[in-house]
């Protein structure tokens, strides 16, 4: 009996893996970034403005530049023109949807946004909207609105 081993591969062949490998780090990185981020965001609102905290979409927005006349509790069930229709950059999860859309009604939107029937609708004067779930909408709301009345 005679037993003969493959010849060796070249390493050329394992170059073209490598692109795909760190794409997939890439994928799956942000994947998990945004996973964590679900799972402590917040908003922060001072007199400053608000701070929104969590994933790659957090940014602080100016109280100047809130609309808190308009600012209101939503339930996207019942309101179709507020729901986000198209994701242009953002994360679109299972129970959470974080990051830059289109609403139906045609308006940009940031959201960070779990809970479709407890959020809270936030226009501004910088072109977008903020579609986030609070844990608690009504205080949130409230907080809201007197800050815009200082």
């Amino acid at each position: 009996m005679h037993v003969f081993t493959i010849a060796p591969a070249g390493m050329k062949p394992l170059w073209v893996l490598l692109p795909v490998a760190l794409v997939l780090l890439l994928v799956v990185s942000v994947l998990a970034l945004s996973v964590w981020g679900s799972r402590g965001a917040r908003f922060e609102l001072s007199a400053g403005g608000l701070q929104l905290r969590g994933d790659l979409y957090g940014r602080f927005i100016p109280a100047a530049s809130l609309r808190t006349n308009v600012v209101r509790r939503v339930d996207l069930d019942a309101q179709p023109d507020l729901r986000p229709r198209w994701r242009t950059m953002g994360t679109g999860l299972p129970g959470y949807q974080s990051g830059w859309f289109r609403l139906a009604n045609g308006e940009s939107a940031l959201l960070s946004l779990t809970d479709r029937r407890k959020a809270v609708y936030v226009p501004t004067a910088l072109g977008y909207s903020l579609l986030i779930s609070p844990d608690d909408p009504d205080a949130f709301v409230s907080a809201l609105r007197a800050l815009g009345s200082r």
